[in-house]
This record gives structure tokens, C-alpha cells and sequence, in this order.
């Protein structure tokens, strides 16, 4: 055999393949840094659409990771919320044909291939090609849960429902997910148009020609979901999470310690008017990077967050929002607030003067603060959002709803919200204390998880000792 043949057959090679979203590039890229760091011997294909590279091509990331293009075959990402419907189509249509170009031309052969979920077509390309495919769901297990048991919701009469009147309405007859209210389920059920969800549903479905279902949770926070499923899929179901840039924060933390700047001349502001802070006195703000509210609803929660005269530190994003601002974006707003265009979230979230976080309930935001042990004020806008809400309230009972009832025609008032705020806030009440308590115990789930011997750490590395063990089983046929 050709030497260069047998070199190339030596490597155990992964192509991971994220849905072109930066709610989903983001775990993907933390999954396979947390697989890189494990084996460096392994070489990880990190492949994006052209318009990506340009965004994410810059990030450090290590050695064995590469990134791999295909062409701008789908919409620009700066336009995907415009036509969300059209976006996910193309991403399910077009993309399928350049990566199987792409792969031909790869200078080492697959050994595996870590997809998101989204990619409908992957399961089945893997089983032509005979290449075993990762699928990688980067919302709750429990929202997976859902669409894969959605023909109990049509057999109990609760699809389709005119969900103004039956919104109240509980859902107890899916395996291993506790009991949820018609309201709580993915707004997708309601909201979003029949052809999304049926597209959703399909992407499930293809799960199951898959050999491995990632999930970017904590086993320990949704153990009888993830166990439900393992019980039903003949591969294994691994809880990677919290599948999020822990590592990063813990290598900055410590070469940030040696290091002092003047706030005006540091890029890192925001951590240093933090630093001036009392202990657990500020509130985190930040409504996502895809989706938001009302202008009217924006209007109200800046207005209600200033009027509490509680400490915060507010991502503006857009013209308008940077607008309700007197100082705008990058400056102390006044001598309580600071006002940013951008942050490194789970470092504010890791900062000890931070002691809220109102979110949009994304769930990489989730699980960033539930790993920092940061309490939170929810106002889910769409999607998984809602049931991440539901569980942030009611299961893991971390945190309060901003709005009393779900609907996205639901104005919340800037008193209503001032006097939220300053209660959430309020470091002296039994339910803060309460809350605070059951943070820290949550934080502590996710820091076992990821630690030597946790169910995390086990998960991962049962899964990189399979493929290395799939890559030289490969070498001897």
C-alpha cells in the first residue's frame, strides 16, 4: 500500500456540520472542541457556508479542528428572520449536494459525521455513504421529547386545538416528561406555519436512521426524558451539555486575574464596570440574537429596567433600541446601568456582581446560566423557548415568568416590570433567597456533570473511544 494511503487511513476523521444559525454553530463548535481537547489525534472538519467562515473564521479554536466551505447556496443569514419558512427549505434543499461534493474531494476519509438535527437529508446521506452519523438536537431533550411523541398530541384531541380557549389544558400522556400546560408547548404547534412543522417533525423522524442522538442538556436535569428516549432508540442517546464555551471562560478568568487596563482602553469594558459592582446586585438583560419583541414591548421593558433603580447591564442590539438610550451603546448609561452593543454572555453570567438574567429563554442562554447559578427573569418570544421557560419556572424552579399568561399580543407594562424587577432583585426576600438556593444547587448538577467521572464527561468519552474504535475497525477491512 501507498505510504500516503496508509497515513490517510491512520486518521480518525469527524466532518461536523451545524445548521447555519449562530444558535446552533455555537454548540456544535463547543461539542467538537470538548471532543478535540480529548483526542488531538483526532482531525475535525468543521464545515459552513461561505458567508459563515467570514463570520466565525477569526474564533480560535484548537489545532485539529479545521473549517471546510460550501457555497452560499441558502439565504444570507442577516436576512433569515425576514423568511424564516424559506430559510430552513433551502437549508433542508440545497445543501445537500455541495457537502456530498465537498466530501468527495476531502483529503482524508470519514470516519464520522456530528450534524444538527436541522439537516434533515444527513441520517440518510450517512447510510448511503455508509459513514455512522451523529445527530445533534441543541434544544431541550424534553422539546425533542415532544415532537417525537406529536402523534400523542393529535391521538388526545390536542392537535390541532383552537388554543385561545384550551391554552389551560394539560398534556400528562407523554413518556417521561412531566406534566405541561397547552400553552407551554413549542409556539410552532400554534404560532408558525403547518410546513414548519411538519418540516420539524420530519427532522425527528430521520433521527431514528441515525447511531448516536447528542443532546446539548445535562443528563441530571432531564433524566427521565433522556431516559424515555434511550429506551426507545436502539443507539445510544448521550447529554454532552452544558454544551457551552465553559473552558474558554475558565482559561480567561485566570489570565484576566494578572491583568489590569483603564475601563475607557480595555475591550472588555463591561467586566470591569461589573468588577465596581456590589455582589449579585446587577441584572443581566439580553433578548437573543435571532427574534424580538414589539418596539412598543421594548419601549416598556427599557423604561421598566431603568425605573426600578436596580444596577443592570442592558445588550442594546438595533437602531431603535440603542435609540431609547440617552449615552447609547458602549457608554455608562447612568450611574446604575451600562448599555452594550455585544458581550461575552457566560463570563457577565460568571461575574459575581451579576444576580439576574432576564432572557428570551434560548436555551444555549439557559444553560449558561443555570451552569453559572444565575437566577432568571423569563420572556420567551418563540419556538422551544416557551417550554424552556416553563421548565426554568416550574421544574427546576430557577427563576419567574415575566409575563402572567403566554401570547405574543400580551403587553407587559413598565410598572409591571419595574416592580418585577426590584422584588426578583430584592436580596433580602425569602423567594429570592429561595431562588438563589436552588440556582446554586442546579449550578452544581452542571459542574459535576462536566467533571472528571461525571455523566457529561463519561458520555463524551465513550463516544470518542467508539468512533476511534469504528476508524480502526475501518483500517483493517
Amino acid at each position: 500500500m501507498d505510504p500516503a494511503t496508509t497515513e490517510a487511513t491512520n486518521v480518525c476523521h469527524l466532518v461536523a456540520l451545524p445548521y447555519p444559525g449562530r444558535g446552533h454553530i455555537n454548540p456544535m463548535m463547543n461539542l467538537c472542541k470538548l471532543i478535540a481537547s480529548r483526542q488531538p489525534e483526532i482531525l475535525i472538519t468543521f464545515v459552513v457556508t461561505e458567508e459563515w467562515l467570514g463570520f466565525i473564521g477569526s474564533e480560535p479554536k484548537p489545532d485539529n479542528i479545521r473549517f471546510g466551505t460550501i457555497p452560499n447556496v441558502i439565504p444570507s443569514e442577516l436576512g433569515r428572520a425576514k423568511d424564516f419558512s424559506g430559510f430552513l427549505e433551502a437549508v433542508s434543499t440545497k445543501t445537500e449536494a455541495p457537502f456530498e461534493e465537498f466530501l468527495d474531494h476531502l483529503e482524508y476519509p470519514v470516519t464520522a459525521i456530528v450534524a444538527d438535527t436541522y439537516l434533515v437529508w444527513v441520517p440518510g446521506f450517512g447510510n448511503r455513504r455508509n459513514i455512522p452519523v451523529a445527530s445533534l438536537w441543541t434544544m431541550s431533550a424534553s422539546v425533542f421529547l415532544i415532537f417525537h411523541h406529536f402523534h400523542l398530541l393529535e391521538k388526545n384531541g390536542h392537535f390541532p386545538v383552537e388554543f385561545s380557549e384550551r391554552r389551560h389544558e394539560i398534556v400528562d400522556y407523554i413518556p417521561g416528561l412531566p406534566p405541561t400546560r397547552l400553552e407551554n408547548l413549542p409556539t410552532i404547534f400554534y404560532q408558525i406555519s403547518k410546513q414548519n412543522l411538519n418540516r420539524a417533525l420530519e427532522c425527528v423522524g430521520e433521527v431514528s436512521k441515525a447511531q448516536y442522538l447528542f443532546f446539548t442538556s445535562v443528563y441530571e436535569l432531564e433524566a427521565q426524558v433522556i431516559d424515555s428516549l434511550q429506551a426507545e432508540f436502539l443507539f445510544p442517546v448521550y447529554a454532552i451539555g452544558p454544551a457551552i464555551p465553559y473552558f474558554q471562560v475558565l482559561n480567561q478568568s485566570a489570565s484576566a486575574a494578572s491583568t489590569t487596563t483603564s475601563l475607557i482602553n480595555s475591550p472588555n469594558y463591561y467586566l470591569q464596570w461589573l468588577d465596581s459592582q456590589p455582589a449579585g446586585s446587577v441584572l443581566y438583560v439580553s433578548l437573543g440574537s435571532f427574534l424580538s419583541v414589539s418596539s412598543t414591548q421594548m419601549d416598556e421593558i427599557v423604561a421598566g429596567v431603568r425605573n426600578s433603580g436596580v444596577r443592570y447591564l442592558f445588550v442594546a442590539r438595533g437602531e431603535h433600541l440603542t435609540d431609547l438610550f440617552k449615552d447609547g451603546c458602549g457608554d455608562i448609561d447612568d450611574e446604575m446601568g451600562m448599555v452594550v452593543p455585544w458581550c461575552d454572555q457566560l463570563r457577565v453570567l460568571s461575574h459575581s456582581s451579576v444576580g439576574g438574567f432576564w432572557t428570551h429563554c434560548g436555551f444555549n442562554s439557559t444553560l449558561e446560566a443555570l451552569y453559572a447559578g444565575v437566577p432568571m427573569l423569563t420572556f420567551p418570544i418563540f419556538m422551544d423557548q416557551v417550554p424552556n421557560s416553563k421548565q426554568i419556572v416550574e421544574d427546576w424552579k430557577v427563576g419567574c415568568r415575566v409575563k402572567r399568561e403566554t401570547g405574543s399580543d400580551y403587553l407587559v407594562s413598565r410598572e409591571e416590570i419595574s416592580e418585577l424587577v426590584k422584588r426578583f432583585m430584592d436580596s433580602d426576600s425569602d423567594d429570592r433567597k429561595d431562588t438563589k438556593k436552588r440556582a446554586r444547587e442546579v449550578q452544581e448538577f452542571c459542574q459535576v456533570a462536566i467533571s472528571e467521572g461525571g455523566s457529561s464527561e463519561t458520555n463524551l468519552d465513550v463516544f470518542v473511544k467508539d468512533i476511534i474504535s469504528k476508524s480502526f475497525s475501518y483500517k483493517s477491512t
